[in-house]
């Protein structure tokens, strides 16, 4: 046989199957799209409860369906709409709730770091049992004395806690954030990439990434995620002067920040990806909302939902023309 014939099929199989082990390793919420093929966003398109902290579980179901959104992504965590130590007995009446009033809760966030957590069995075996399939955890730290034995206890916590949820069929999406580890993508990424696609990979932030790594970084990021792309997370930030010598990263409303939205959701729409789209209302409205863009009281939770209307209504467009043409 050839030398040079044999190098080049070589190479050029050894290039395929590199791709065929990425495509084959994507999670089933990011599945290739059939050329040719187009259709409406089949996921679901949810509110983050964190925005409204003051409305029980019906009235938060009420407001969201009123807004226009299909489900609740649920916060079970410390000043959730469900505690922790309380969720084997409140999750199930939190769902049924929210469910009551047609909406769905694909997904809880939650603050578990790892297996060992008192209430991570709780948790999750509730979550199993409702069949809520994804679930975002907390976030690991840089402490800055010995940044690569920290991330590599960070990674050894979070594959023990993606070990006990796939043990009760719960997907774990790791949110990129800035000031944790995962800000970049690629450090978690490593973690991520060896663990089963069945039960792993990243809720994606394009916000946080566009004010985390620059310009063009998304492209490179949305490239990375999308194989192992669980859920995405929905936010628009931009710069602002924040003191005589640096600027600080600001949450505004869609289209007012630094966000590509319209490319990015083009590049999704060619993987037919379905799973959970949450909409982060966290960005502050004068005596309405705070910094975290919480409603600051019962009295101005209609001004936020009114806001969180607004916003959906732009990203369902941007949703329409990237996956139907529209």
């Amino acid at each position: 046989m050839n030398k040079d014939f044999s190098r080049r099929e070589f190479l050029r199989v050894s290039a395929a199957a590199a791709v065929a082990s990425r495509v084959a390793s994507a999670a089933s919420s990011a599945e290739a799209a059939p050329a040719g093929m187009r259709g409406p966003f089949r996921g679901t398109l949810c509110l983050f409860s964190k925005a409204v902290p003051q409305l029980s579980w019906r009235e938060l179901a009420q407001s969201a369906k009123q807004a226009g959104f299909g489900g609740i992504d649920l916060t079970v965590r410390s000043e959730g709409h469900v505690l922790p130590a309380q969720a084997a007995e409140d999750l199930p009446r939190a769902v049924a709730a929210i469910r009551a009033e047609g909406l769905e809760v694909p997904m809880i966030t939650t603050e578990l770091l790892r297996a060992d957590d008192p209430t991570a069995i709780p948790i999750l075996e509730t979550a199993g049992k409702l069949s809520i399939p994804f679930l975002k955890p907390g976030y690991y730290h840089y402490k800055f004395v010995n940044v690569l034995e920290e991330f590599q206890e960070a990674g050894r916590q979070f594959r023990g806690l993606v070990d006990l949820a796939g043990k009760h069929e719960i997907q774990v999406g790791y949110h990129n954030h800035p000031n944790y580890i995962g800000a970049s993508i690629w450090d978690m990424a490593s973690v991520i990439e060896p663990l089963d696609p069945r039960w792993c990979g990243h809720y994606f932030d394009l916000g946080h990434v566009c004010v985390d790594s620059g310009e063009d970084e998304w492209k490179i990021a949305t490239s990375l995620v999308i194989p192992r792309l669980k859920m995405i997370a929905v936010k628009d930030l931009t710069w602002k002067a924040g003191g005589p010598r640096r600027w600080q990263a600001t949450t505004c409303p869609l289209g007012q920040g630094m966000a590509p939205w319209k490319e990015f959701l083009q590049v999704l729409a060619r993987t037919n990806f379905r799973g959970p789209i949450t909409l982060h209302e966290e960005f502050a409205i004068p005596g309405v909302a705070d910094s975290q863009g919480r409603a600051v009281s019962r009295e101005t939770v209609p001004q936020v939902m009114s806001a969180a209307k607004q916003n959906l209504a732009y990203f369902k467009g941007l949703l329409r023309e990237a996956y139907e043409g529209a």
